[in-house]
């Protein structure tokens, strides 16, 4: 006979599970019909195309292609255990134009991992921040510090990278041209 205790358990897991498929399958796919309209369109002039294209042929999904070139099929199922290259490595799938069948296998057992977690550690981490915002603990104060902290600190370096890239096209845009010979 079953145990009715397990049941919300299997029910988180089974949802969570569900929802890791369905997004790295929007992912996958996403990124795939756009690398596939760009090749046969060249690049988007404007609008939603273009931003999407931009951030496929940017240096981050750069990042998760060259993981996937890499590590293959194992970066797919790994990257559900990354705070912050999942989406580049799904994505990175797409734009080198896996074979579904093969990243949906190779997705099945890091989805699986992605959802156990969630629905056992992850929700009890979950629970215990919300604790401790409602009773005002002092350790809350420090780690929204932290987080501060570092968003603070990410958006100086983006925004030092940024400035410097755009002065380092100004800078070959102002430059005199070769004399002809």
């Amino acid at each position: 006979m079953p145990d009715l205790e397990s049941y919300p358990f299997v029910g988180a897991l089974a949802f969570l599970f569900l929802v890791a498929l369905l997004r790295g399958q929007v992912t996958y796919a996403l990124a795939r019909l756009v690398t596939e309209q760009a090749l046969r369109h060249t690049r988007p002039r404007g609008g939603t195309a273009a931003s999407v294209h931009r951030w496929l042929d940017g240096e981050a999904v750069g990042r998760g292609r060259a993981v996937v070139q890499r590590w293959g099929l194992v970066a797919v199922s790994l990257c559900y255990l990354t705070v912050g290259l999942q989406t580049l490595v799904l994505a990175g799938a797409g734009t080198i134009r896996m074979p579904w069948a093969r990243f949906t296998l190779a997705q099945l057992p890091g989805a699986l991992a992605w959802a156990a977690i969630y629905a056992t550690i992850g929700f009890a981490v979950w629970a215990a921040v919300i604790g401790a915002a409602v009773s005002g603990h002092p350790l809350l104060a420090g780690l929204v510090a932290l987080v501060a902290l570092a968003g603070v600190v990410t958006g100086h370096r983006l925004v030092r990278r940024r400035r410097r890239a755009a002065g380092e096209t100004l800078n070959a845009a102002e430059r005199p041209a070769a004399p002809a010979r």
